[in-house]
């Protein structure tokens, strides 16, 4: 979990500027004061419940170092928790606040539902949150006497995997009918987000083998949870399988630290003596068999009435927020990847209910041409960091990182630029070249030069090409066919009205 943390904060520290900072896609300063002015200009508590985040009580006249100072401060706390082993309830709270926070800022550019499918968001926030019952209060011993884990917790973990594995499993048998006539896996590797060399030799499987795939994860997702409630051997077999499905899963894609962090609830299926041969013997490990040979309990003090009150309170909290979740799950109308409360305490999840058959780019191009018209105009090609564009470029490894930004594109080329205004707020920043719009792209073809005139959307038909095929002959990872224009060239006096009447800043050629 806390390796997540640290990725995931390491993003948001990277990219959040760029985003949803002053100068961002989507300013996030803009967007909370919308909703102060829809709550009748008040940080009330209905606006704190729409929009959780400590930023309301901060200074937003720098924003930028707002989201800096959050991302830097969760990214420093988790990576001494990853190193050290020691963590407890106060700074996994600390921990959770300062994601939340960012997550509730995010919009589009995070963790809106159409955005973020694929839940990780609201997932990290759970697990981090069931995490907190696991430490002790204050102290930052790795194996606490007095705060031993409680039963109640675990089974929380097991409860979190198991509604993330059997929601992604019904939400794919009630969706896209090619789950059922086992033939998803014939798309999957080629259309899936982001791609990686893997999925590019994958996607040559047999046929045979692509159902047997579709058929496997049919019983990882539908089957296999219920292993957790049929016996500790039972139990432990789901949690072998589950590991090794989210690691197959972390060889063939790039689904950020989604993979990673589902391996985390995983692990509540083990217990100490199943676990024992990952540790040497000595340290923790013999002190582990030492408490559990010993006879004597811990000082039944009031701290240890407290925990056991907060325990209880903690599952009876559980058990009330699942009421929504277990009643989505048995809907025919079931929605993956919602929260039901604010604080994304206990969510639905679900994966790839439908399956794009063809694979489609949106490739952004500027010309320094006078007349976009022009059928002299030469246009090149801005190539983001790890989305297909360039068919000569290998297709990247970066899970558990992420590029939001290419996330983002590919849910927008199966879609309309009307439905998603924040690709022209990016051209036009790329007009004027800004820096942090050009950070989040792999290539600047005008760069040390006159900025573009023009930028245009291209939209294209992507496929891999052959292993051993001519186009692979000759260098290339993809193949591609025009589709036709996403959207028209622009240039930034005539996005002047589009970005006031969004009240976005406009863009200023450096």
């Amino acid at each position: 979990c806390w390796m997540n943390d640290v990725v995931a904060f390491l993003v948001a520290y990277h990219q959040n500027k760029q985003l949803i900072g002053e100068k961002g896609l989507l300013p996030c300063k803009l967007y909370l004061q919308n909703v102060k002015k829809y709550f009748k200009g008040k940080i009330n508590l209905d606006a704190l419940s729409y929009a959780p985040t400590i930023i309301w009580f901060l200074d937003w006249s720098d924003m930028d170092s707002v989201l800096d100072y959050i991302s830097m401060l969760g990214l420093v706390i988790s990576a001494f928790v990853l190193i050290t082993g020691c963590a407890n309830m106060v700074l996994m709270a600390v921990l959770w606040i300062l994601y939340l926070s960012l997550v509730n800022v995010g919009q589009i550019c995070k963790y809106s539902p159409f955005h973020f499918s694929a839940g990780w968001e609201s997932q990290l926030l759970e697990t981090g949150f069931l995490g907190m019952f696991l430490c002790p209060l204050w102290t930052l011993s790795r194996l606490p006497r007095s705060t031993p884990p409680s039963s109640i917790v675990i089974w929380g973990f097991r409860w979190l995997i198991f509604r993330i594995m059997l929601g992604a499993g019904l939400i794919k048998i009630r969706g896209d009918h090619c789950w059922r006539d086992l033939t998803c896996m014939n798309y999957h590797y080629e259309t899936q987000p982001v791609p990686n060399p893997i999925a590019y030799f994958m996607h040559r499987s047999p046929g045979w083998f692509h159902q047997f795939e579709t058929l496997f994860n049919h019983f990882i997702e539908l089957v296999v949870p219920f292993f957790i409630f049929m016996g500790r051997r039972m139990c432990m077999v789901h949690g072998v399988l589950q590991i090794l499905f989210q690691v197959l899963l972390i060889i063939s894609g790039n689904l950020s630290f989604l993979n990673w962090l589902t391996i985390v609830p995983s692990i509540a299926c083990f217990d100490d003596r199943s676990l024992a041969f990952l540790f040497r013997r000595g340290g923790v490990k013999e002190r582990v068999l030492q408490l559990q040979g010993s006879s004597e309990q811990p000082p039944a003090g009031l701290g240890r009435h407290i925990r056991r009150v907060v325990n209880i309170s903690f599952g009876l909290l559980i058990a009330y927020l699942s009421v929504p979740v277990v009643i989505n799950l048995l809907s025919s109308r079931q929605v993956m990847n919602t929260s039901f409360n604010p604080l994304r305490i206990v969510n639905t999840y679900g994966a790839f209910g439908s399956i794009t058959k063809e694979r489609t780019e949106v490739i952004l191009q500027g010309t320094s041409s006078p007349d976009p018209n022009d059928p002299a105009a030469v246009w090149q090609e801005f190539d983001f960091k790890c989305k297909p564009g360039d068919l000569w470029r290998r297709p990247c490894f970066i899970s558990p990182y992420h590029y939001r930004l290419d996330w983002l594109m590919w849910f927008a080329a199966f879609q309309t630029y009307e439905q998603n205004e924040w690709i022209i707020h990016l051209a036009g920043k790329l007009l004027a070249q800004e820096e942090e719009a050009l950070s989040l792209m792999a290539t600047n073809p005008f760069a040390d030069r006159d900025p573009p005139r023009w930028i245009r959307g291209e939209h294209f038909k992507y496929k891999f090409s052959q292993p051993g095929g001519a186009h692979a002959a000759k260098g290339k990872w993809w193949i591609r066919k025009r589709i036709g224009p996403y959207f028209p060239p622009v240039n930034l006096q005539g996005l002047r009205k589009f970005y006031e009447d969004r009240n976005w800043p406009y863009p200023v050629r450096d």
